[in-house]
């Protein structure tokens, strides 16, 4: 008996309870309606004002889709469009219904479209039409939408194709300045070489230049005259003939001619004598 009791105490408290947080809930939701609708009546007035009082309603009842609708759409009326789209997807992530799914994501689509977000617009305006597909407005942004995705993806291409082609001109300029290195480095070798053949042949011609002499003579043949005429001068000197004259070579043998004639007179005449006969002994000239 007395369990029974208890578990009657126990549920008559859940029922009360219950009864407390729909009041509470209750309470809340009707604040957070009264600070929508105040926010309205501020919205074309004072922005700031509108945006406190749609802040309280969040701030009341967090789940409030009409208090984070109606903020999302007085940010987009002020440009600020990255405030905008948290609200609205705010919005689409605490309600079921499709109504106000459609105008969520119809606004997100706006809001990205003031982006230059083409693509992902499209997909907003797709989900808006799924939530409803008669809304004509949806399907004309969608259209515009379809054409800024587009235009995008052909600049997109074209900026890739020029940038590929940069690249490719970049390479091809680094290989020719490559080249150009290349052959400014066998340039300079050629030159070093050049060089070095004009020193060799400036050192080939200053040593033949230290081997002459003064008067442009080889060292070597004077040197080898030199020590010719020191070899003639440990030599005596023969008196060299003098034009009309007889050279001691020829002088001596003149004397041996003359010599041999005498001998030759001297043997006749000694004959002579023998046989009594006058013989001159003057010399013919």
């Amino acid at each position: 008996m007395k369990k029974i009791i208890y578990i009657v105490f126990l549920f008559s408290i859940g029922i009360s309870s219950s009864q407390e947080l729909d009041k509470s809930q209750k309470l809340a939701l009707k604040k957070a309606n009264n600070y929508v609708y105040e926010g309205n009546k501020l919205v074309d007035k004072n922005f700031v004002e509108a945006e406190m009082a749609y802040r309280k309603a969040i701030s009341e009842q967090q789940s409030t889709v009409t208090g984070n609708y109606n903020l999302g759409n007085s940010y987009y009326e002020n440009g600020n469009f990255e405030e905008a789209l948290f609200r609205h997807q705010e919005a689409i992530k605490h309600t079921s219904s499709k109504s106000e799914k459609h105008k969520a994501y119809h606004n997100i689509g706006n809001i990205l479209m003031q982006n230059k977000k083409c693509k992902e617009a499209v997909e907003a305006y797709k989900n808006a039409l799924r939530n409803n597909p008669m809304d004509d407005e949806t399907r004309y942004n969608l259209g515009l939408a379809k054409i800024c995705a587009e235009q995008q993806k052909d600049q997109q291409d074209q900026n890739k194709d020029d940038e590929n082609k940069d690249k490719n001109e970049d390479k091809k300029d680094q290989k020719q300045d490559q080249k150009d290195q290349q052959d400014k480095k066998d340039q300079e070798g050629d030159n070093k070489e050049e060089n070095n053949e004009d020193q060799e042949g400036e050192d080939d011609k200053k040593d033949g230049e230290d081997q002459k002499d003064e008067d442009g003579k080889p060292k070597d043949e004077n040197q080898d005259k030199g020590k010719k005429g020191e070899k003639e001068k440990e030599q005596p000197q023969q008196p060299k003939p003098q034009p009309g004259q007889l050279s001691p070579q020829q002088v001596k043998s003149l004397l041996e001619a003359m010599n041999n004639q005498e001998q030759k007179v001297q043997d006749k005449i000694n004959a002579e004598k023998q046989k009594g006969i006058k013989i001159k002994t003057e010399k013919d000239w």
